[in-house]
């Protein structure tokens, strides 16, 4: 095998990346150099040549006369349709992450966060001027650190399906570089690895994809809504549903890339090249008249202007780029991101190595110009004034390359380069806007109703009704609390919402601290999703006679990603019940298949029966589940997680973390020590049930709290700290 797989090796495989040309970027954006930039891209699109890539089998179709440079649009606007791809902060240190933020802020382009949430801090703007705040907002499977206020202060959302570099694989965060800073950020246990589920327990078909963008717009109304795609074969289809699914914009990402924080094993053998998933993608959308309605952009291994010439020629409307403009901010890439001894502090969070991080805004913004003045030059070669004219214009590339050279010889991208035939009124590009339908959301009502309580703080009590018509309610009107006070939203109970009815799907999405939902009735798929400091409250009617242990009254994947808050629900809920809970406290009657699933924080009290796989990867937060038969232990993922008696005495009283009835903040919902104190923290939590849905199952466990004491189970994480 020929050497250089991974690292770069002399007369080993051929890479992208070498350190001549990693020189000649460093030493032109440092010294604002055009000379050593030309080098830079000669280097790279002669790799082109020797056939690295796809890109280097087409060639440009050049008119028989140029135009003047001077006639096409400014390196200025152009620089505002490129974007820094989704690096978290945790796989990159805070002088990376917030170097590339204030770079793109300073010339209307993007910065993404990447999946690993973004410090509060960083909303407010700078004291010269400048923003650390990153439009982009990556919500993953993991939902690190996806609060109401982090969405609020988006300009898009991007849905994180996929990562182009590892397709099918989850984001992962070893735990040695979980600190607690970035524990905080991502609402986690310092120490802990941190991976993204692979399936999205909300996504599991386009309706549900459909869901998750119709939550994510009513958090934040203003903000594109995103989904990141994997360029795979049948790329092009899925597209074409995101665009029906009424997303905004959509993102085609490439296997090359990707900042390291992958196990090695996962950046061979998978994906495909941009090329590939974004000519279908286009092609697809054309064909079924959608490509007006949505924006494209391309990312995966962008690096000069010729990369982005022939990524506007294949469809894309804007471009991404994630190594390149860390190696303008100083990578070296020695491919030891995963290992938190990154020696040029891009890629670690070890505090001594970070010192050494030496890239400035500056030096991001003077590699994207010159990418953009690359590109301004190769479009007055071929005719094009704005690159709008370019975008979807392949009868512009040609393959005669691949009959020049023995090894491509026989390649056939004819299918690539297609020119779909399409109206003369239809267009190449986004022209239209998506309607989201919020102007019929319940949530339009409650706001205006409690604009007191949003301004001034006055309490506001609202009784109305609720069909399964009226999704996602109490997401818009937490959205505005967020904006108006961040996460610490209002005071507790400052607002509260009795309905009487069905709840559709997402009932008390991302709802804000100081907002409490008591519903009378029942309530579809993902109630609480992303829950972020507010109370919600399912019971069922008073005049009803049915047991609530054997009535679903809530359904699949409650609690999703929930950061903190309370719920208490009078019945049964269906499977993935707090699947990735960070934070909230719930209280239920019984829970379907997969409870507490990669659970990593907040307590959850069962009491009644459970399904199977109870626990499975749980790294964080307790749960308690009465269990009177004896039952509970074979229902059980064992693989992380402990199964504890739990001591009728108490423990001593240090002065400090004693559980308390009432919750006060955002931060506190009075659950003390975590590691001490269970009996009183489960009995407080009964009767807060008890108190709130008048369960009847509560009181009689109350009224013989010693027996049943007894029966209850703790399950506790047992995973040791990475070291």
């Amino acid at each position: 095998m020929w050497a250089g797989i991974y690292q770069y090796r002399l007369r080993g495989e051929e890479h992208a990346w070498t350190p001549e040309n990693v020189a000649h970027l460093q030493h032109a954006v440092r010294g604002n150099d055009p000379k050593n930039y030309e080098e830079f891209a000669k280097s790279v699109n002669q790799q082109s040549e020797r056939l690295l890539s796809i890109r280097g089998l087409m060639e440009f179709k050049m008119p028989d006369e140029p135009i003047s440079l001077d006639e096409v649009e400014p390196a200025s606007d152009i620089v505002k349709r490129f974007s820094t791809g989704a690096m978290s902060f945790g796989s990159i240190s805070h002088e990376a992450h917030s170097t590339l933020a204030i770079a793109m802020n300073r010339i209307g382009g993007r910065s993404n966060t990447g999946e690993g949430g973004e410090e509060p801090a960083r909303f407010t703007p700078m004291d010269n001027g400048d923003s650390m705040r990153s439009r982009i907002k990556q919500v993953a499977s993991g939902r690190f650190g996806v609060t109401t206020e982090y969405l609020a202060n988006a300009d898009d959302i991007q849905i994180k399906m996929a990562q182009g570099a590892k397709p099918g694989e989850g984001g992962q965060l070893p735990g040695h570089k979980v600190d607690k800073r970035i524990g905080a950020v991502r609402h986690s246990t310092p120490g802990v690895g941190l991976i993204s589920p692979p399936p999205h327990h909300d996504i599991y078909s386009i309706e549900d994809l459909a869901q998750l963008i119709h939550d994510l717009k009513n958090v934040q109304p203003e903000a594109r809504i995103s989904v990141k795609l994997v360029s795979e074969v049948g790329v092009g289809t899925v597209a074409a549903g995101v665009s029906k699914a009424r997303a905004d914009h959509v993102t085609i990402s490439g296997y090359d890339g990707g900042t390291g924080a992958s196990p090695l094993t996962s950046l061979t053998h998978a994906g495909s090249p941009w090329e590939i998933g974004l000519a279908e993608t286009q092609q697809t959308l054309l064909l079924n008249d959608l490509r007006s309605r949505i924006a494209v952009q391309v990312d995966g291994g962008l690096r000069t202007g010729r990369d982005v010439a022939i990524g506007a020629l294949l469809g894309a409307d804007e471009f991404g780029f994630a190594t390149a403009p860390l190696i303008a901010a100083g990578c070296i890439m020695m491919r030891k991101c995963h290992l938190n001894t990154c020696p040029v502090g891009v890629a670690t969070q070890d505090p001594v190595l970070r010192k050494r991080f030496t890239g400035t805004p500056e030096h991001v913004i003077n590699y994207f110009f010159f990418v953009a003045e690359e590109l301004r030059q190769i479009m007055a070669e071929m005719g094009f004034r704005t690159v709008e004219e370019m975008i979807g214009r392949v009868d512009r590339l040609d393959m005669r390359r691949v009959h020049r050279h023995w090894k491509a010889d026989g390649v056939d991208l004819s299918r690539l380069l297609h020119t779909v035939e399409i109206d003369e009124d239809a267009s190449l590009f986004q022209t239209e806007t998506q309607d989201h339908g919020l102007g019929g959301a319940l949530d339009n009502e409650l706001i205006a109703a409690c604009q007191p309580a949003i301004t001034v703080g006055e309490p506001v009590r609202i009784d109305t009704t609720i069909r399964n018509v009226n999704r996602t309610v109490g997401t818009m009107l937490s959205g505005e609390i967020a904006k108006t006070h961040g996460h610490a939203g209002l005071k507790p109970d400052t607002i509260r919402i009795n309905l009487t009815g069905v709840a559709g799907q997402s009932f008390g999405a991302w709802l804000a601290h100081g907002v409490t939902l008591v519903l009378t009735g029942d309530a579809n798929d993902y109630v609480g999703k992303g829950m972020s400091g507010g109370r919600i409250i399912v019971k069922q009617p008073a005049s009803v006679p049915r047991d609530p242990s054997e009535n679903i009254i809530v359904g699949n994947t409650v609690l999703y990603g929930a950061i903190a808050g309370e719920a208490y629900f009078n019945g049964v809920a269906g499977e993935r019940f707090a699947v990735r809970n960070s934070g909230a406290i719930a209280v239920v009657e019984g829970a379907g298949d997969h409870a507490c699933e990669y659970m990593t924080g907040g307590v959850v009290v069962v009491l009644g029966e459970t399904g199977r796989n109870f626990a499975a990867g749980m790294s964080g937060g307790i749960a308690y589940v009465y269990d009177p038969e004896g039952k509970f232990e074979s229902l059980v993922n064992p693989a992380q997680v402990d199964l504890l008696p739990i001591s009728p005495e108490p423990d001593e009283d240090e002065g400090t973390g004693r559980p308390h009835q009432r919750p006060s903040s955002v931060n506190d919902f009075g659950m003390g020590d975590m590691l001490r104190h269970d009996a009183e923290r489960l009995k407080i939590l009964i009767e807060r049930h008890k108190l709130h849905t008048g369960s009847a199952q509560a009181t009689k466990l109350l009224d013989n709290w010693g027996e049943a004491l007894g029966a209850f189970i703790k399950v506790m994480p047992v995973i040791t700290p990475e070291r």
